[in-house]
């Protein structure tokens, strides 16, 4: 069934669709035809059954244009909404994204900051751990350097202690005999052999077996062949033999108990045969080889 506005719409159409020039008068004529038409066409919308169940089609059709305006309303509402979501949007994501890149930027220098504050504090802890075995090896090497010193004082002190139980107090003149005999028999050895030759001398002193002065050692017949032969007299004492003799006196002893030495070069073959046949050979020093 046609409605009023279809209606309408055709009778425009049809006169829109005509090609004849209409004048002033014409155009009047048409327009009050029209008017009559659009008449007739609301009477008509107004009268029962010509719309269906008995209701107003002219209104129902003003009502549907209206409810069609405020959609189309609506339509135009929500997409003008829609479209300044869309730009709101498009504004905010590259806001959104400045702010997470400043905030990976800011993250990222934090994180470099802490790398940072990590490998000095790992610097520092290494040289203060070096700085500490350094320390800890200096009083180490003080330490041992102390006790080394300790232990050099206390051997020191033991050989003079040794020194001073092996010493022997002799009168002057027997001193004098024990640097004249030392020079005579040993003048020419270095200082081992002439205080090796003070150590026989001494021993014998402190043995029970001979004299118990050094004089009457040194005296006694057929001991020493200086005395024999008289140039125990003539020998001229040196600083060495005195600075060897003192050393013997204070305990300096290399001797291993020794009572007697011969140089077997210089000596009698019958003194060389008792020697070899009645005494223990202990070791030879220079020239000289030594007996108990």
């Amino acid at each position: 069934m046609l409605t009023l506005r279809s209606i309408l719409q055709q009778i425009s159409q049809f006169f829109r669709g005509m090609s004849v020039k209409v004048s002033k008068r014409m155009y009047r004529s048409s327009a009050v035809f029209m008017a009559g038409a659009a008449v007739i066409t609301v009477i008509a919308f107004t009268s029962t059954g010509f719309g269906s169940s008995g209701k107003n089609a002219l209104t129902a059709f003003a009502e549907t244009r209206a409810l069609e305006d405020a959609t189309d309303d609506e339509n135009v509402e929500e997409e003008e909404t829609a479209s300044q979501a869309k730009v709101q949007i498009n504004l905010t994501d590259p806001k959104m994204q400045a702010q997470q890149l400043a905030g990976n930027l800011l993250e990222k220098e934090v994180i470099q900051k802490q790398e940072l504050e990590e490998e000095s504090f790992t610097r520092v802890q290494r040289m203060n751990e070096q700085i500490a075995l350094e320390e800890e090896a200096k009083r180490q090497a003080q330490k041992a350097a102390e006790e080394a010193k300790k232990a050099e004082e206390e051997a020191a002190k033991k050989a003079e202690e040794e020194k001073a139980v092996h010493a022997t107090s002799v009168s002057d003149e027997d001193y004098n005999v024990l640097l004249k005999i030392v020079q005579a028999e040993a003048g020419i050895c270095d200082d081992e052999g002439k205080i090796l030759v003070a150590n026989v001398i001494l021993n014998r002193v402190k043995s029970g077996k001979f004299p118990s002065t050094v004089k009457g050692v040194v005296y006694s017949p057929s001991q020493f062949s200086p005395v024999s032969d008289g140039s125990i007299n003539s020998v001229k004492v040196t600083s060495n033999t005195i600075e060897c003799v003192n050393r013997a006196l204070e305990g300096e002893d290399y001797s291993n108990g020794a009572l007697y030495f011969m140089n077997r070069r210089g000596s009698r073959s019958g003194a060389i045969s008792w020697f070899d046949s009645h005494l223990t050979y202990l070791f030879q020093h220079g020239n000289h080889e030594f007996f108990k």
